[in-house]
Parts: structure tokens; C-alpha cells; sequence
């Protein structure tokens, strides 16, 4: 498979599930520890506008910093997987491959499909039957992006991409409900 050079400036979004659909999180704490990961390894070469972490994949939405070497962005996002990988084989008490494949991305061309995108990582718990309501679920970034306390996503531009907080809790409840209607007609 050809991969997608992690590039300078430009939107991405990135994600992997576990080899051969093994979950990656198997308890609380791994989900923190993944996200602590991407913080100290990641923060540096890209802003985050929104993740959904799943039992057996997860989904990062991100935009490239602008003054950073190249290869620094993919050696920040291994250095991540790898330093996860690790520590749940040293856990777990297993060995091999945790992920799939290298980590998967896809350019994202324009700030509609950005938005879109956005939207489908939050509702991506609900989607999969994790939870009921995806507004409820605590591995995902929509609740950071309707709270005060501080936070390493780029919360006010992706706020400002919906034209404020009420239009993105409205966006994400409407194709919701769209997607039901969409499965209820089949």
C-alpha cells in the first residue's frame, strides 16, 4: 500500500485499528496513556482538532504545522505508535504487532470535508454500538470542544469552522439524525 507523505501545512487524517482486529484499549488507562503519547510526541508537529479513540482503532484529525521539517511530523507520529506499542506489549505480556499496518492517513483538500470529518470521528462510538449517545462517550474530543478547561486541541478553530459552539453541537446532532433516517429507509 502507498502511503500518503505526511507533508507540511496540510490537513490529515490519521488512523489505525489493532492486527488482526485486536483491541488496542483494553482498559481505562490505555486510552489516557495513548493520548498523553500524543501530546508529548505529537503536539509539536501538528494541531489536533479532533480524535475518537475505539477498543480496536481510533481516528486523529490534524493539521500539519507549517515551519517544521518534514521528516520530523512522521518521526513525531511513530515515535508515538511505537513508544504505545511497547508499553501495552510490556503490560499485556504479549509481543508482535499491535497495529495493522503503519499508521494510515488521507490528505483532506478542503475545510468541508474537514468539517465532515470532524462530525464522523465524534459520532463514530455511537455509530459502532459503543454507546448510545455519542455525546456521552469520554474517548472522543466533542466534549472538550463544549468545555472551558484548557486543551491541546485547536478548539477555537475548529468552532470557528462551524461558525461557533451551537452550530457544531448542530451539525453533529443533525447527521446523526440524518444517518438514522438513512437506516431507517433500507
Amino acid at each position: 500500500m502507498k502511503y500518503e507523505p505526511l507533508v507540511t501545512d496540510t490537513y490529515f487524517h490519521i488512523y489505525n485499528r489493532g492486527s488482526n482486529k485486536e483491541d488496542i484499549f483494553k482498559e481505562h488507562r490505555n486510552y489516557r496513556y495513548f493520548l498523553s503519547l500524543l501530546r508529548k510526541h505529537c503536539v509539536s508537529v501538528c494541531e489536533v482538532y479532533a480524535y475518537c479513540l475505539l477498543k480496536n482503532h481510533f481516528h486523529l484529525i490534524v493539521k500539519t504545522n507549517l515551519d517544521i521539517e518534514e521528516k520530523l511530523i512522521s518521526q513525531g507520529f511513530s515515535n508515538m505508535f511505537n513508544a504505545y506499542s511497547k508499553a501495552i506489549n510490556r503490560s499485556y505480556d504479549r509481543s508482535g504487532s499491535l497495529f495493522k499496518d503503519r499508521f494510515s492517513r488521507k490528505r483532506i483538500e478542503n475545510e468541508e470535508y474537514l468539517k465532515q470529518l470532524i462530525i464522523y470521528t465524534h459520532l463514530n462510538p455511537e455509530h459502532h454500538k459503543m454507546i448510545s449517545d455519542f455525546r456521552e462517550y469520554p474517548f472522543s474530543s466533542y466534549q472538550s470542544f463544549l468545555s472551558s478547561k484548557n486543551s491541546e486541541l485547536s478548539r477555537e478553530f475548529v468552532l470557528s469552522l462551524f461558525d461557533g459552539r451551537a452550530n457544531f453541537e448542530y451539525a453533529h446532532e443533525y447527521k446523526k439524525i440524518k444517518i438514522e433516517e438513512t437506516y431507517t429507509l433500507e
